[in-house]
């Protein structure tokens, strides 16, 4: 979520709670310090988007990758360099080959 992001949940949490956004609040929410001209363009540009609110905590939810999911994709890419390496083996005889012939 860029800062961009971050400013405009802030603003619409803010909005739905029937507060007026303005600099010095959406300032004291932000986890880390930001320019006052970023905030100020962003809060000039906003429009009150009431869904856009957790924009953080959803991403964190589906980019949770579990083991299993890490093992089925190791299978399938175990899957699809099988038939590479068995052609790389394959290469490889033959040079061996072409290089007892000379």
């Amino acid at each position: 979520m860029t800062i961009n992001d971050e400013i405009l949940a802030i603003a619409n949490q803010l909005a739905n709670q029937g507060k007026q956004p303005s600099v010095a609040l959406i300032k004291a929410k932000l986890p880390r310090s930001v320019p006052l001209p970023t905030i100020i363009s962003v809060l000039k540009s906003w429009q009150h988007d009431p869904n856009f609110t957790q924009q953080t905590q959803i991403k964190k939810k589906e980019s949770k990758v579990t083991k299993e999911d890490n093992t089925d994709i190791n299978a399938l890419i175990e899957q699809a360099l099988a038939p590479l390496q068995q052609e790389i083996n394959e290469l490889k005889h033959q040079v061996k080959q072409l290089l007892r012939k000379q």
